[in-house]
């Protein structure tokens, strides 16, 4: 059983090998993954019987990291009708005229269920940040205030796990090329993810400072290595067990005397 790296101090993501697996063997590996999620759809139930909690899987990573692929393994046997998720892109004239946070308050999930942000409030210190939609002194003050924000809603009984998918350039390029060639992924294809690219040192760069600025206590960042799809999967996986394990939930007891009940 291999752990993802926890950021817990200042990191280079150069120091990390996107493509390592942790020495395990993948054939062995995936039928665990199963089981992983397997076991989160039944922890799924017994966080919605409970209602006094929520959990939220949060993923960043750069174009073609894994996000959708991620989401689709680790959340495969929980009932579609507990899970709540948001895809956030570019924001519209509403969303403009608040706040950063604004739009990713509502989209909290309710307790009982899994919420999942494909992308979140970090584009407000990456995209926003890189393509130069905002300046320094704007973007340089939102760590805090996400941080701030994350605070809140922990002690308002939302568990966070928070996913960097690591993904190396050459891996990127493979998976972009891919899109190219196969029919069936035309549609995921575009000139935008290219543009992208072009901005991969700045973008890693805004990462690192993320990273290092918004690992807090009560909510650190997971770093998952991406290259290898069967070893991301297992690792988020792995981790979404444990925090649900440790909630230590039981069924809740009947709010009257079911013995007294017959059923005519």
């Amino acid at each position: 059983m291999k752990q993802p790296i926890i950021i817990n101090g200042k990191v280079r993501l150069k120091d990390f090998d996107s493509a390592c697996f942790g020495g395990l063997d993948k054939e062995k590996t995936k039928p665990k993954t199963i089981e992983y999620g397997q076991r989160i759809g039944e922890l799924q139930q017994l966080l919605y019987a409970n209602a006094k909690r929520s959990v939220l899987l949060l993923f960043q990573g750069m174009d073609a990291s894994g996000k959708d692929g991620s989401v689709r393994r680790v959340l495969e046997f929980v009932n579609p009708a507990g899970i709540e998720t948001a895809n956030f892109k570019v924001p519209s004239d509403e969303e403009r005229a608040h706040d950063f946070l604004w739009r990713i308050h509502k989209a909290v999930p309710r307790y009982g269920n899994i919420g999942v942000f494909n992308r979140s409030h970090y584009e407000a210190v990456l995209a926003e940040r890189v393509l130069k939609i905002v300046p320094k002194k704007v973007w340089s003050k939102r760590y805090e205030q996400i941080v701030n924000f994350e605070e809140m809603l922990v002690e308002n009984n939302v568990v966070l796990l928070k996913f960097y998918l690591h993904l190396g350039k050459a891996e990127q390029a493979e998976r972009f090329e891919e899109r190219l060639a196969n029919p069936k992924k035309n549609w995921k294809f575009s000139h935008a993810d290219l543009k992208t690219r072009q901005h991969w040192d700045d973008y890693i760069t805004a990462y690192e400072d993320m990273l290092n600025a918004t690992s807090h206590k009560v909510a650190r960042w997971h770093l998952i290595p991406a290259d290898r799809n069967w070893y991301r999967d297992h690792l988020i996986a792995e981790t979404v067990v444990c925090a649900m394990e440790s909630l230590k939930m039981k069924w809740p007891e009947p709010k009257e005397d079911l013995s007294r009940i017959r059923i005519i």
